[in-house]
């Protein structure tokens, strides 16, 4: 039996739930709720804001231009996603949308745009970034919306990354090995970063700055190149299937 409601209307929201929060939804979220959705007093919705876990509220007060969220109960517990972020450079916008959401899906923690000297993309729309993560979780039944982190170059980057964490680096370049193995062999860490980089891939002097670094696993994602976009979702299912929350017991 599934743990919630696929067929419910669900909707982030940023302000605090509890039992008998009202909530007044933006003008955006009142025209999908009332003109989309054609929803009206006293139907359901879920709600969930990352912090206090799903809710189910009712609409009360409906006007063509007003309308009030009411909690009433708590359907789900807030769960704590896997210490995950999936660093990438970033795309153009469609695909980078994609990736966005299917990282959302795949139940990162932080999205960290990091540009690198191959990257086409220089300055990132962080808003239209949030907004994809949302999307993704409303329509997924995810609790937890990944945190959208300001833009970095590569070499800043790496120097901000602690030496306890664990930096998957997908290296085309990599000969063609056990993915799983590699993964199961990484050495102890606190936390996983995964770096994915652009069309046309890393340089040599970027290689080597990366492979500087201790706590690396080098990996390699088949026989094939693949897109950046393609290469994120392959390399997020591993992770999370070999030490991630996919395991039966991640502890």
């Amino acid at each position: 039996m599934s743990r919630y409601d696929f067929a419910a209307q669900r909707l982030f929201v940023e302000a605090s739930l509890e039992a008998g929060a009202r909530l007044t939804p933006s003008s955006d979220q009142r025209n999908y709720l009332l003109n989309v959705l054609r929803l009206r007093e006293g139907d359901g919705v879920l709600l969930f804001n990352g912090r206090d876990g799903e809710w189910r509220a009712v609409l009360e007060k409906v006007a063509r231009r007003a309308a009030t969220l009411v909690a009433q109960v708590q359907t789900r517990e807030q769960d704590h996603p896997f210490d995950l972020d999936y660093c990438f450079a970033p795309l153009k916008r469609a695909r980078l949308d994609y990736m966005v959401q299917k990282a959302a899906e795949m139940g990162v923690a932080r999205l960290s745009p990091v540009v690198t000297h191959r990257t086409q993309v220089q300055r990132v729309n962080l808003a239209r970034l949030r907004a994809n993560a949302i999307e993704a979780a409303e329509q997924c039944g995810i609790l937890s919306v990944p945190q959208v982190v300001e833009e970095t170059d590569l070499p800043n980057f790496l120097r901000s990354l602690a030496s306890t964490r664990l930096l998957v680096f997908c290296d085309e370049n990599a000969e063609t090995e056990d993915a799983i193995a590699a993964l199961r062999a990484a050495p102890a860490h606190d936390g996983v970063s995964l770096l994915v980089g652009p069309e046309g891939g890393f340089d040599d002097a970027e290689r080597q700055a990366i492979l500087r670094l201790t706590n690396v696993v080098r990996l390699s994602l088949g026989p094939r190149i693949l897109r950046a976009d393609t290469a994120a979702v392959a390399a997020l299912a591993l992770i999370q299937a070999v030490i991630g929350d996919w395991r039966k017991d991640p502890s």
